[in-house]
């Protein structure tokens, strides 16, 4: 037999993988990975005792908008990379958007402030649980979305690593923001910003070996 009539024997026996499948599994790590997360918050960590008048302050609602932003714009650059052939096209914008929303609300919180006032809102008094917490909760979410790039084929396993990494610091850090009692932007804009970076690194570094094909 010749290569030619293999190579046609073989395309004509393939059957079109359904969109739906592979998204329905990215659904589902998603799901999971946030449960979790917010599972192992309640039960490590807790909720803020004043979580009841916390949601009445504006600040809250833009700490967890930061990280599902983040998370939002992490997916839709992971769905670009998870096929061959897609353009990132404008997911790396929508990426740095909410980092720079939150670096000019820090911006104008520190102006006017004193020497003490600005470390203060810079460090807070849970910066170390915050760069320890947020990457540790992102562990479901990035195993289980490691899980789902393992079926499908990417051809940029490094940068498909960092978004899915990303992504599950995103989430992580939304969780985490259920219990965290800061609310200075300047604190979110850093700690948080580099607790998602922690993940996304790791899953950059582990992209080339875990995802190759």
């Amino acid at each position: 037999m010749k290569t030619d009539e293999l190579i046609s024997m073989l395309a004509s026996d393939t059957l079109p993988v359904g969109l739906r499948g592979w998204r329905r599994r990215f659904g589902w790590a998603l799901a999971g990975g946030l449960g979790l997360a917010l599972m192992l918050m309640v039960l490590l960590l807790g909720l803020r005792p004043d979580i009841a008048a916390a949601v009445t302050l504006p600040m809250f609602w833009v700490k967890l908008a930061f990280p599902a932003a983040f998370a939002a714009a992490a997916l839709m650059m992971l769905l670009r990379l998870a096929r061959p052939g897609l353009a990132l096209g404008y997911t790396g914008f929508a990426l740095a958007a909410p980092v720079l929303v939150i670096w000019l609300l820090a911006a104008l919180s520190l102006q006017g402030t004193s020497a003490a006032e600005r470390s203060m809102l810079v460090w807070g008094e849970t910066w170390s649980a915050c760069l320890i917490s947020v990457p540790l909760l992102a562990v479901p979410a990035f195993v289980l979305l490691f899980g789902v790039l393992k079926t499908l084929a990417p051809v940029r396993p490094a940068l498909a690593g960092a978004a899915a990494g990303a992504l599950s610091g995103g989430i992580s850090a939304a969780a985490y923001a259920l219990h965290c009692p800061e609310l200075a932007p300047v604190f979110i804009g850093l700690w948080y910003l580099l607790g998602m970076l922690v993940p996304a690194a790791l899953g950059a570094a582990m992209g080339p070996r875990i995802l190759r094909w």
